[in-house]
């Protein structure tokens, strides 16, 4: 998997940007190189969609077996590139009214849909009700926004960086991510989720900011960030309930 958003689409943490990268060996790539080299790099099954010149998502099935699923759908303009499997998925089809056929793509942009327009429940508290393993990236092209998030198990790991034109890169792949961003790219938090407007927030714990921690390579050169819960701070929370429990005031 792999999504490319243009910096005016996305408000990435600006920790990410590692100035290291205009002095690294590696130097990072442009959207269109990216591309080819994940297209390159996959099955013949490989296809990618773009969005103007905003944002980009490719996709690939497993080039072996796995215990976890690579899906990806599509619907009324929202799309989803998931990874992983949610055990409690027939109980979730049922609750947000959707048929038992579903897949897990089918039912991230459902529920990422309930939220935005204007759901009874903060998006953690959604998330939270995920049982499983799963990493996953959506985009909106009605609204623009990109909203991803990554498991608390940590079974499913994502990646981003920086391009070397601004845009954010998220991809499951870290070789792809490190010869595309140069020293600008981290893990993506596990048991957080990031929206494009409003930023990183640890969904297990929604109170609490998130923090930059620098991460130095194995060459003793700093390398983006991690990002970890600050158990020090607090954060201001959305209504739990009422009409104005949506995401446009989510943050």
């Amino acid at each position: 998997m792999l999504g490319i958003f243009k910096e005016k689409l996305v408000n990435a943490p600006e920790e990410l940007n590692s100035p290291a990268s205009l002095n690294s060996n590696t130097k990072a790539k442009q959207s269109h190189e990216i591309l080819r080299d994940f297209m390159s790099c996959n099955s013949s099954n490989a296809f990618f969609m773009t969005f103007g010149n905003d944002a980009l998502l490719a996709y690939s099935p497993s080039n072996k077996p796995s215990i976890y699923q690579r899906l990806f759908s599509g619907l009324d303009n929202i799309y989803c590139a998931f990874m992983g499997n949610l055990h409690n998925l027939s109980k979730l089809n049922k609750q947000y009214g959707l048929s038992k056929g579903s897949n897990e793509a089918i039912f991230i942009i459902e529920a990422y849909r309930t939220l935005r327009d204007r759901g009874p429940y903060p998006a953690d508290q959604v998330l939270k009700e995920l049982e499983g393993s799963f990493g996953f990236v959506i985009y909106d092209h009605k609204d623009g926004t990109v909203f991803a998030a990554s498991g608390s198990d940590g079974q499913i790991g994502l990646f981003w960086g920086i391009a070397s034109d601004g845009s954010v890169v998220i991809s499951e792949n870290l070789e792809l991510i490190k010869a595309s961003c140069a020293k600008s790219f981290a893990p993506f938090p596990t048991g957080c989720m990031f929206h494009s407007d409003h930023g990183l927030l640890s969904f297990e714990h929604p109170t609490k900011k998130m923090k930059a921690m620098p991460r130095i390579d194995s060459e003793g050169v700093m390398c983006g960030a991690n990002f970890n819960v600050d158990s020090q701070s607090r954060n201001s929370m959305m209504p739990r309930v009422g009409s104005e429990a949506n995401w446009a005031t989510w943050g």
